[in-house]
């Protein structure tokens, strides 16, 4: 496989449905990194992987994969490439025994003492029909079989959603171990920030259908911040400095892009760090201009 610097690359990608269009999107997941990849259900996550995975057919744009064209390459992405989604892709009668058989003949690599390997480490049964397993014994199991025939990326669309903290633990200090070979990557779809805030390097943001922010994580967390002030100040605040306002009780708090300029701008105003589902939330509600939280 050529050289490429970024495992996948996506450049104006569009499709429109009844009420929903995926609108230009583009970015880069760097060779060697984990990108999270968030947003609202319903933002366009799933129809951009989906997309990637050329299961979906855009109208514009294109994909490329380790440097290849997900289309006319796509038997050899394929190879190198594992897919784990929020339900199990495989038949519910079917067991580890048996989906070591079909595995076999579908991935050219696949090794099956690294995938019984890895049903020992997460204790999974090899005889146990599919159906009788709990959702965390089956995003186990995908990820059992997605690291057992070398492949270099890993998509992951919503593959911790719904597990609880011990399980989703441990399937990131797994995607963490992958890493640790620089010729691997992961896009990882996710609604679970906090998640992504562990191990992500970069982290793109999707809301009805466009990218608003893409980038190296720690930079986006560096720049923006929340600026809390009294109501009577909210009203001196230009509209062009935030993203949105949150309004509470006791005042006002705003979603500001670049923390320093703020700082400088409104001295007398306090900014907090913030987290990616704060800037999330903020963003969701950028065409208001004042908005309360549930918890209001």
């Amino acid at each position: 496989m050529q050289e490429y610097e970024n495992a996948i690359e996506i450049d104006g990608i569009t499709k429109h449905y009844d009420g929903f269009t995926l609108d230009h999107v583009s970015f880069n997941v760097a060779k060697g990194s984990i990108m999270g990849f968030i947003g609202q259900n319903g933002a366009g996550k799933s129809t951009t992987i989906n997309t990637i995975l050329n299961i979906v057919k855009p109208e514009e744009g294109t994909v490329r994969i380790f440097g290849l064209d997900h289309r006319r390459d796509e038997i050899t992405i394929k190879q190198e490439l594992s897919a784990v989604f929020d339900e199990l892709p495989f038949h519910d009668a079917l067991t580890a025994d048996g989906l070591n058989i079909i595995l076999r003949d579908v991935f050219r690599a696949w090794n099956k003492e690294t995938f019984f390997g890895y049903l020992d480490r997460f204790q999974l049964p090899r005889r146990k029909k599919f159906g009788q397993f709990s959702k965390g014994m089956k995003m186990k199991l995908q990820i059992a079989a997605a690291l057992s025939h070398d492949a270099k990326l890993l998509v992951m669309d919503e593959a911790t959603t719904g597990l609880d903290p011990v399980v989703r633990n441990e399937i990131l200090d797994i995607f963490l171990e992958f890493l640790q070979d620089e010729n691997h990557s992961i896009l990882m779809s996710s609604h679970i920030t906090t998640d992504l805030e562990k191990i992500a390097d970069s982290v793109t943001f999707i809301d009805r259908g466009r990218i608003l922010v893409t980038g190296y994580k720690d930079e986006i967390l560096e720049s923006h911040g929340v600026l809390k002030c009294t109501k009577s100040d909210f009203a001196d605040i230009a509209r062009e400095d935030y993203i949105s306002a949150r309004i509470t009780d006791y005042g006002a708090e705003l979603m500001v892009t670049d923390r320093q300029a703020a700082r400088k701008k409104y001295s007398g105003a306090v900014i907090d760090p913030t987290t990616l589902e704060e800037i999330m939330l903020f963003y969701v509600n950028r065409e208001k201009k004042e908005w309360r939280s549930c918890a209001d």
